[in-house]
């Protein structure tokens, strides 16, 4: 899985993310979203998929986003901007079998009013566990961001913990199934918040958007 970015871009990257990165505050209604001027990604992915482990390594922190071992323990959208110039949304985990249908349902409705109310929403960051690909609640996922014309792409976690032909095999599924769906990017990147891997091409990719 290799993605070219010249070391210029690479460097740039680096150098935003490494700007302060301040929590603005958690929202678990509409109106307690914050306003902002600023480019905004937002970050998606099933509850304990290392979504608050990819901010924190994207930000090279270690305690910005609070990483829980309970599943489905975030309920709110947590919103951070880095150095100004870029917002990062943290949307909570979902397909977390404890939680209720009506519990279920009310992420579904903050979603999807986040996604189409958001006009500086840049792109969404949908984290797929590269072991074990895309599962219904993600295709669900998928389809409600295609719905609401929001562009996302798939980024895979925990990549250190596949060899590389398994992995390779994981790009290949999830590709085959995300070319049918009209808001998906075409690049599918893999990352490892333990070992390092993909971060800074990941960080490349999103700083592209900052300046838009």
């Amino acid at each position: 899985m290799e993605h070219k970015f010249s070391p210029k871009a690479l460097e740039e990257a680096r150098v935003l993310f490494a700007q302060p990165c301040d929590f603005l505050r958690g929202a678990a209604a509409l109106d307690d979203i914050p306003p902002t001027r600023a480019p905004e990604i937002a970050f998606a992915g099933r509850s304990n998929v290392g979504k608050s482990s990819l901010v924190n390594a994207l930000t090279g922190r270690t305690t910005l986003a609070r990483v829980s071992n309970t599943p489905g323990r975030t309920r709110e959208i947590n919103f951070f901007l880095l150095g100004s110039r870029l917002m990062l949304a943290d949307l909570p985990g979902y397909g977390y079998a404890r939680v209720s249908k009506e519990q279920s349902a009310r992420w579904t409705e903050l979603v999807f009013a986040y996604l189409r109310g958001r006009p500086n929403l840049r792109r969404v960051v949908l984290l797929i566990d590269a072991r074990r690909g895309l599962l219904e609640h993600d295709v669900e996922v998928m389809d409600l961001l295609d719905k609401a014309a929001v562009s996302y792409q798939i980024v895979l976690t925990k990549m250190d913990k596949l060899k590389p032909q398994e992995l390779r095999e994981t790009e290949i599924n999830v590709a085959v199934v995300a070319a049918k769906h009209g808001a998906a990017h075409p690049e599918i990147l893999g990352t490892s918040s333990v070992s390092g891997e993909g971060i800074p091409e990941l960080r490349a990719a999103l700083a592209m958007l900052a300046g838009r």
